[in-house]
């Protein structure tokens, strides 16, 4: 039962209903202590007495707590009120990436600008170790500052670097949430790998942000099925139709840029998230200032060396002219007594 409005939650007031989901409910509420507006997460009333469910939530807290990046939704505060868990996360306006591709497919520059910022914000969850595991259109929303990437949920810490060396609990929390062969997150973004319940890394996330894109660009899901059994047959075995087959003129570069990135075999996907927010960058520079690009700088060339040669032709010829007039004879004076 959701929670009406109104309902405290410490020094948090709920205001209204976000959204739901099999991982918690959201709220917008009023945050009484500092004056601004927050989203609450909380466990569903049937899920509140699971204690993995519990651990679960407080396991995507301090996930969250260990990164910072523009592009992630940041985490406030965690509290328990009356044996409801809830975490307090940051507001954001705007709608979500699977609610706007109920419209359609995006601009090309929207495609690479949010293509970017999501690779971005993986990139910065890879260096930290952690491995999202549940990317897909639900869990990004489109704001005016760009995308925001939510929901650690199911997220793992796979690595540890100097930066995490205190968190050895997080890491056996994660190995105990994320058994190997235990399949979870979306079926229809989630990378072979995953689907045959082998440990997912970072090149999993970066599977999934190739169907999202795929998505992005068409209109249409990368793999589809009538059921679970021939959708995950269809990311194991086969491709998707090629993005020219579904919208014309759509640059080839972004269509081998998402290619490499739904690799079945991982070894073959791009290798990083920073190198594939990268290439999106320099693919964006190149579709809008096509002049920057080879091509347009020889171009310019052949033509100001057509110039400069034209004017030093002329240049010659008024030279010439004018030696010639000075060389010519005088005709003698007449004389006439």
């Amino acid at each position: 039962m959701a929670l009406p409005a109104g309902t405290k939650l410490g020094p948090y007031e709920v205001v209204a209903t976000l959204g739901s989901g099999g991982m918690g409910e959201v709220y917008r509420a009023h945050d009484s202590r500092l004056n601004r507006t927050v989203a609450i997460k909380v466990l569903p009333a049937d899920l509140s007495a699971d204690p993995e469910r519990r651990k679960r939530l407080l396991h995507e807290a301090r996930v969250i707590s260990i990164l910072s990046h523009p592009h992630i939704c940041a985490l406030y505060d965690i509290g328990q009120q009356d044996g409801t868990d809830f975490l307090v996360m940051e507001y954001l306006e705007g709608e979500s990436l699977q609610a706007r591709l109920e419209k359609g497919p995006l601009s090309l520059d929207l495609v690479l600008r949010h293509g970017q910022e999501i690779a971005e914000a993986l990139g910065t969850a890879h260096r930290k170790g952690i491995v999202h595991r549940d990317l897909k259109p639900g869990n990004v929303m489109l704001t005016k500052s760009g995308a925001k990437l939510l929901d650690f949920g199911l997220a793992r810490l796979v690595t540890r670097s100097s930066a995490e060396a205190s968190l050895d609990d997080l890491t056996a929390e994660s190995t105990r949430l994320t058994q190997e062969g235990i399949i979870l997150g979306t079926f229809q973004y989630m990378a072979p790998e995953q689907l045959e319940g082998k440990d997912a890394d970072s090149r999993s996330d970066i599977f999934a942000l190739g169907t999202i894109l795929y998505e992005m660009t068409t209109g249409k899901p990368a793999f589809s099925g009538q059921n679970h059994a021939t959708l995950i047959a269809a990311i194991l075995a086969s491709e998707p139709p090629p993005i020219s087959t579904l919208r014309t003129m759509v640059p080839g570069s972004i269509d081998r840029f998402i290619q490499r990135c739904m690799e079945k075999d991982s070894e073959e996907r791009w290798q990083s998230a920073k190198d594939a927010a990268s290439e999106l960058k320099w693919t964006s520079q190149a579709i809008s200032k096509p002049e920057t690009s080879p091509v347009g700088r020889k171009g310019k060339a052949r033509k100001g060396l057509t110039i400069a040669a034209a004017l030093l032709a002329a240049l010659a010829v008024f030279v010439l002219a004018f030696a010639y007039r000075g060389a010519r004879p005088h005709r003698a004076a007449v004389v006439r007594l």
